[in-house]
This record gives C-alpha cells, sequence and structure tokens, in this order.
C-alpha cells in the first residue's frame, strides 16, 4: 500500500512540537487499538504519528489512515521486538534526548503562546510603527555626468529655466536618464552617503545648488516630493512581530531557568572531548 510505504520513511523531527496532545478531550490516549507479542500499541501512539503525517494525507478519510498508522506501527514493532541488541545504548540516548526535545518543545510551545496575545501583538505594533517618527520618503530625479564642469553647465541650464527631464534625457549617463532622470520614492539608507545627503537638504522643487560627487559620477539632483514614511498595517506585520516576540520570550524565559538551575559543569580539560565525534554504532 503506498500510504504505508510513505508513512514508513516518517521519523519524528527533533523540533516536534506535540500539537496532537491538544486534541479532543473525549480521545482516551490509552485505549488499545493492537497488540503485538502481548505489546499493546495505543490510541496515543496512533495520534501521534497522524500528527507528524504531511497535509495531504491528512486529508484522507480518518478511516483509511488510522488503518495504515496502525500496520505501521505494528511492522515497526514486529521489527524492534526483533532487533539483536533492544536495549542498546544508542536506542537509550536516543529515546532520552528525543523525550527531552518533546518535553522542551511543551514548554515552548506555552512560553510563545502566552507572548503572542492579541493584546501583546498590538502593544509591540503600536510601540514600534504608530508611536514614534519611521523618517521621511523622497522622490527625486538626477542628471548623471562624468564631470564637475558638465554638472555645473547644467545647473547654470536650470537657473535660466530649462527642463530638468527633458536635460536628463539629453545629457545623463544613468538608466534613469530616458524617464527624465526619476528615481521614485525611497527611504533614508537606500542611496549612497554624499547623494542622500544632498537630497536630505533640499526643500521640495530644489535643484541641489551645487553638483554632487559619488563614485557614479557627478549628479545634478532635484527634490520633486517628499512624505512621511507610512506605517505598514498591522495584518503584514503581526507575523514578524509574533516571531520577535516568541523569539525574545524564549531566550528570557531560557535564561531564567538555566540562571536558577543547579548546573553542574565537568570541567573539560578533565574529559575526552574527541568522543563527541564517536560513532554512535560503537556507544558502550
Amino acid at each position: 500500500m503506498k500510504l504505508l510505504q510513505i508513512m514508513a520513511n516518517l521519523t519524528v523531527a527533533a523540533g516536534l512540537l506535540t500539537s496532537a496532545a491538544n486534541a479532543q478531550s473525549s480521545v482516551d490516549s490509552d485505549v488499545v487499538v493492537a497488540t503485538v507479542n502481548g505489546e499493546e500499541i495505543k490510541m496515543g501512539h496512533v495520534v501521534m504519528v497522524y500528527d507528524t503525517l504531511p497535509q495531504q494525507y491528512k486529508s484522507l478519510p480518518a478511516e483509511q489512515v488510522f488503518q495504515g498508522i496502525v500496520e505501521q506501527i505494528i511492522q515497526q514493532t514486529v521489527l524492534a521486538q526483533a532487533a539483536a541488541n533492544p536495549n542498546s545504548k544508542y536506542i537509550e540516548f536516543a529515546v532520552d534526548n528525543e523525550r527531552r526535545i518533546l518535553t522542551a518543545s511543551q514548554m515552548i510551545d506555552e512560553i510563545t503562546t502566552e507572548a503572542t496575545s492579541e493584546d501583546k501583538l498590538q502593544a509591540y505594533y503600536d510601540a514600534r510603527y504608530q508611536s514614534v517618527d519611521l523618517g521621511r520618503e523622497y522622490n527625486a530625479s538626477h542628471i548623471l555626468v562624468e564631470s564637475e564642469e558638465e554638472a555645473k553647465d547644467l545647473i547654470v541650464k536650470l537657473s535660466d529655466g530649462a527642463d530638468f527631464a527633458g536635460l536628463a534625457q539629453e545629457f545623463s549617463t544613468g538608466p534613469s536618464g530616458p524617464n527624465g532622470g526619476s528615481l521614485g520614492w525611497f527611504g533614508q539608507g537606500q542611496m549612497v552617503a554624499p547623494f542622500e545627503q544632498a537630497v536630505m537638504s533640499l526643500t521640495v522643487g530644489e535643484v541641489s545648488p551645487l553638483p554632487v560627487q559619488t563614485q557614479f559620477g557627478w549628479h545634478v539632483i532635484i527634490l520633486n516630493d517628499m512624505r512621511a514614511v507610512q506605517a505598514p498595517a498591522f495584518e503584514e506585520v503581526s507575523g514578524e512581530i509574533a516571531a520577535e516576540l516568541q523569539r525574545v520570550a524564549i531566550e528570557e524565559r531560557v535564561k531564567v531557568m538555566v540562571d536558577g538551575a543547579a548546573v553542574v559543569r565537568v570541567d573539560q580539560s578533565t574529559l575526552n572531548v574527541d568522543a563527541v565525534k564517536t560513532d554512535i554504532s560503537e556507544l558502550d
């Protein structure tokens, strides 16, 4: 059965969050669904495997998925019972690590859920976007030429009433030349420093009184417009905010818990640290 072949390759991911534990309270996880040589397979085992399935399998009828999972666990149990050394150190340490990871994941789930309530998301959004000045955006055009003399000549022509866009189309060597030199809207930090500083010193409609030099050449700049940066909609950044709140909450809680725990670290100089690279098949 194709479903069984695919599911047989599934393993519980190291970072698994045990959302299956939040299943309906009416489900009795200790109900026995099969036995293999007296070893019980319980509903809880089935639910935990189901929780690791890709979404396309979760959309299948419950009867089909249930049967497939039970058969998978039966096959795994038979293989496990036949293992030459079922109590090997490899199994012992692997199970210990997996249990620790899953238990820690439950705690992380609690921490992140508490940290990302609607009130906390909204408060973070307000503090970051609504209560501070987000800066300005600028709309500018420029004419890029190779020499300072050329730029000065253009400034004179503009002061005599020449059309900026027309001069840009005729003389600018930059890619914006055909568009009249228009650079569109940009925020602080998006342009090289000398260019940005010149733009920020202008008033709307003003042409730079002196040529501006950058690594690209010499610029004559006109500031077309400027506006305050608008805050993004809450819905656009709520995911980013949630991730940041979760990260901070986990780091802070873990630090507090580690600082408060009776942790004893054995001096590494007394240990064979090269053993960390031991092949797992050689554990004893």
